[in-house]
């Protein structure tokens, strides 16, 4: 688990704040008393999750593209973070094979960008680059990838992640070797959560269906995916980022997923969605001829639950239920941040019950 007290008053750097994971990231960090500085486009939807809450007035926000080098130093540098939260990406497969050279320059050159930022800085301790459980060749072998198994993403999302990783590697044996800055990635499973309004997401397409008294359409009913809800990887960055910045061996690379028994089918996802939505909502299947998806991932997160004795807070079903939870207080119109409150204290309580 991480420490609140130690965010107090830290000096942190958030790329992709404005997004779905980096909205829900910060408003922890705020919790915690953090000093936070993020850069970011635009909110990549509307509606989206940032906007609906009053984050922009308790931390420092630059709007600002991660492929513009000269903004994002001279952010970098009025920042004088001593912690790097690196968020920011193109993250949607789909998105990926319609214009994949906007989605290498920002998941590639925007990683060589900041780490070119935390090479020239004498403030920075630490730095996690989250990328995704997809950076791995994927191999549709039913056990779960571990942190030695070969990059070699398929689509150029899950490629251009995998590269985002190697970059990563790079600079820390080319750079920082004198280990001054404490670097680690991590690689963390399908994310669900209230205020997720991205395109070709299963979570928002419930959400959607459900609100219009409509049948949710599943495009792979059959895949397996280690899903978990958002707080969940956002914890463990927390948690990597205070372990290394305090004792440089925790660096590494890890796996962040849910247990084995809660990698699932989609079909049984939407099942739990349908199950808690209640309103006689359904759900049919519909294949179609899109682009190349993988049909089976699993993560072997082993490695951080014995390095750091980490382990998931909320199984699938009661991640399931919290994102209901929010959906339903987002569709009435009542208190978005308030209930995101609410669940990040309700975390944290079972967290500390759990140790």
């Amino acid at each position: 688990m991480f420490h609140v007290d130690f965010y107090k008053d830290k000096s942190v750097f958030l790329t992709g704040h404005t997004g779905f994971k980096g909205t829900w990231l910060t408003k922890m960090l705020v919790m915690a008393g953090a000093k936070v500085t993020g850069y970011s486009l635009e909110p990549p939807t509307t509606p989206n999750l940032y906007e609906m809450t009053s984050l922009s007035k308790n931390i420092t926000s630059v709007i600002g593209d991660i492929r513009d080098k000269e903004k994002l130093f001279k952010a970098f540098e009025r920042a004088k973070p001593e912690i790097v939260f690196h968020l920011a990406a193109q993250p949607i497969v789909r998105d990926s094979y319609q214009d994949p050279v906007y989605t290498y320059e920002t998941n590639v050159m925007g990683t060589v960008y900041l780490l070119e930022c935390i090479r020239q800085s004498d403030t920075v301790k630490s730095f996690l680059n989250v990328t995704t459980d997809k950076v791995y060749e994927n191999k549709e072998w039913e056990w779960g990838y571990r942190e030695e198994d070969p990059l070699d993403g398929y689509d150029p999302y899950s490629n251009s992640k995998s590269c985002s990783e190697l970059v990563t590697h790079s600079y820390k044996k080319s750079f920082f070797a004198d280990e001054r800055v404490a670097i680690s990635t991590a690689r963390a499973g399908n994310v669900i959560g209230g205020g997720d309004f991205a395109n070709y997401r299963i979570i928002p397409d419930c959400i959607e269906a459900a609100r219009k008294g409509e049948d949710i359409i599943v495009r792979n009913p059959n895949s397996t995916r280690p899903y978990q809800h958002v707080l969940e990887p956002l914890a463990a960055y927390l948690m990597i980022a205070e372990q290394q910045y305090k004792d440089r061996s925790y660096a590494g690379y890890y796996n962040v997923g849910p247990d084995e028994k809660d990698c699932i089918t989609t079909g049984q996802l939407v099942n739990y969605f349908c199950q808690f939505w209640k309103d006689g909502v359904h759900w049919r299947s519909q294949e179609e001829n899109g682009p190349h998806e993988a049909n089976f991932l699993k993560l072997d997160c082993s490695r951080i639950k014995k390095v750091f004795g980490w382990k998931p807070v909320w199984g699938v079903e009661e991640a399931l239920e919290k994102v209901v939870e929010w959906s339903k207080v987002y569709v009435e119109g009542k208190e978005i941040e308030t209930c995101m409150e609410q669940q990040i204290e309700s975390f944290r309580k079972k967290e500390n019950e759990n140790v």
